[in-house]
């Protein structure tokens, strides 16, 4: 009867260390997307894809939690606050917005917080320098050349007299690329108009403003409420005639001639190992660079390039000199 309960006793003992050790080795993360657009939603997917393939190399098991607040202030305010109150480890900021409302709600608390595709996150305030956040968050950024995306529609359309810039004035990563667009074409003498909306029907209306205008080109960065509205406008746009260039391959994917910049796939990775060095390295989100990336890429839309009457051959030939490399995708509605 003793060895029995001796047995009983060493087993329930191996049991509860057991848990113990589960309880310690599982990280919560806590992820907030800005909004439901195929930019974001790839991030989204390479940041779970990071954590889950690297659960078995770090020992550690990621309990991941969830939620898209749909470009809504209040809903985003509530879901960082379940975040708190949930004792996550580590948060994770889809965008800009969201990185700046987990900045001030975590001041308290300092919860570490890993942003991913905060466009200019010095200017955004979210950071005090690339190299040294000072603060309790870190992350990757998509920042966009916008001088590349012009020397793309300048080999293209060399005396363009006229460009449209569409995107939404709200939109934090709109600032700074339409900010330089601008003195780009001031530099080189060509008119530009702005054409503007805060949501998809806004954006509907001045893309159908845009292309009763009769302007050639168009250019939006990497703007998140265009983005969404992609699917219901390059319709409009391709019927015109009119070159939207863009500052993301989802863009492209979703309908715009031409998107230029980073490899969002590869963005959501590298933000997800950010997460493990950080939750399970003990890395200081202070001390951590911000992580840039070479967003050297063209992707072409080739249905769209055919309808515009060109040849997606001639046009990779034409562009290559400009970029990394010229891609070509298919119409999709997300990737």
């Amino acid at each position: 009867m003793k060895k029995l309960i001796a047995i009983i006793l060493s087993t329930a003992l191996i049991l509860s260390l057991c848990s113990l050790a589960a309880a310690e080795t599982t990280v919560k993360v806590g992820i907030c997307n800005y909004v439901d657009d195929a930019s974001l939603n790839q991030i989204v997917d390479n940041i779970i894809k990071a954590l889950n393939d690297n659960e078995a190399e770090t020992g550690v098991h990621y309990e991941i939690l969830y939620q898209n607040c749909n470009a809504d202030g209040s809903v985003m305010q509530q879901i960082i606050s379940s975040f708190i109150s949930q004792k996550v480890d580590v948060m994770v900021a889809i965008a800009t917005p969201v990185a700046m409302t987990m900045q001030a709600m975590t001041e308290d608390n300092e919860i570490p917080v890993v942003f991913a595709a905060v466009s200019d996150p010095v200017a955004a305030g979210v950071v005090e320098s690339l190299e040294a956040p000072g603060y309790n968050l870190t992350g990757t950024s998509d920042f966009l050349d916008t001088a590349a995306v012009f020397n793309l529609i300048f080999a293209l359309k060399p005396d363009v007299a006229t460009v449209a810039l569409l995107y939404d004035n709200g939109q934090d990563s709109s600032a700074t690329p339409i900010r330089e667009a601008k003195a780009l074409l001031d530099d080189k003498g060509v008119a530009y108009r702005e054409y503007t909306g805060t949501n998809v029907s806004e954006v509907m209306l001045a893309a159908e403003a845009l292309a009763s205008d009769g302007v050639e080109v168009a250019f939006t960065p990497q703007d998140n409420t265009v983005m969404t509205a992609e699917l219901s406008i390059y319709e409009t746009l391709a019927e015109a005639g009119v070159l939207h260039f863009t500052g993301a391959d989802s863009f492209a994917l979703n309908g715009a001639f031409l998107g230029y910049g980073v490899d969002y796939a590869n963005l959501g990775y590298e933000t997800g190992l950010m997460v493990i060095d950080i939750a399970v390295n003990g890395a200081d989100p202070a001390t951590t660079p911000v992580k840039m990336f070479d967003n050297g890429t063209a992707t072409i839309n080739t249905e769209i390039c055919e309808e515009l009457g060109y040849d997606f051959e001639a046009i990779k030939t034409l562009l290559a000199p400009y970029c990394t490399q010229v891609i070509g995708i298919e119409l999709a509605e997300s990737f």
